[in-house]
């Protein structure tokens, strides 16, 4: 998960509106959205290499979704998955917050990532990079890529901004959203961080929505929780070149 907006208390139906895009190498294997063989109160995609998740959510109404953090560093390949750690906090009873705290007193073996749990009563925003560090959000709309929350890269900007319209207009169709999530402009060379990458893969990489043979994105979804404890869950998946590749919709009621 490459791209991540979240809304809190900032629609009229909806406590929680996330829109997200998973971007990932296309050949890595993963399961669409669905509830969990070996977890069945967990819903969300699966990556079948490491059998973590990029974004899911149990009955309870906890839910989590993860961003690897861009930085030219070697990963470790003894490292941990990152998606375990989505896994991890949704196969448990803990809240976010406490959660969080675990991850931050813990030592780090992962490679950087930020991290965003949420339970009926808060959403923490958790990275190891540079610091472990944690902190609850407040109301309003905040979002996520591959540097640390809000930093203003364009593809971040736009997406936060097309989500915070959307909840202000009071929208219900998710067709606005998933607009935005597939949007595959790029932004202007003085507009794109340097993160050491080049300035290729800086173009790349900047679009919300990226198109590619080999590595793109994969999925775009939107989870929308209100306050009676319903929900829905609406993935469409994509394969190289942004082919379809299926879309799933589950209506979901939380305890």
């Amino acid at each position: 998960m490459c791209l991540i907006a979240v809304a809190l208390d900032a629609h009229p139906r909806y406590r929680l509106v996330l829109a997200a895009n998973r971007d990932e190498f296309h050949a890595r294997p993963a399961a669409p959205a669905s509830w969990w063989d070996d977890a069945p109160q967990i819903f969300g995609g699966r990556d079948l290499q490491q059998h973590g998740s990029w974004l899911a959510i149990n009955r309870a109404g906890h839910w989590a979704a993860i961003t690897n953090v861009r930085r030219m560093v070697p990963p470790d390949p003894q490292a941990p998955s990152r998606g375990a750690l989505v896994a991890d906090y949704l196969r448990g009873t803990q809240s976010a917050v406490d959660y969080a705290r675990v991850l931050q007193a813990r030592p780090q073996r992962h490679a950087g990532y930020n991290l965003l749990l949420g339970d009926r009563a808060h959403v923490v925003y958790s990275s190891n990079t540079p610091q472990p560090a944690h902190r609850t959000l407040s109301p309003g709309v905040h979002a996520v890529s591959n540097a640390s929350l809000d930093t203003p890269w364009p593809k971040l900007l736009r997406l936060r901004q097309a989500l915070a319209d959307w909840c202000a207009a009071g929208q219900d169709e998710f067709a606005p959203l998933f607009h935005a999530l597939s949007d595959t402009r790029s932004a202007a060379d003085a507009e794109l961080p340097d993160t050491g990458v080049g300035l290729e893969m800086e173009r790349f990489l900047a679009p919300p929505f990226i198109y590619g043979e080999r590595y793109g994105t994969r999925c775009c979804t939107v989870l929308a929780l209100d306050h009676d404890g319903r929900g829905l869950f609406h993935e469409r998946r994509f394969g190289p070149n942004a082919a379809p590749q299926g879309e799933t919709r589950e209506r979901l009621e939380l305890a």
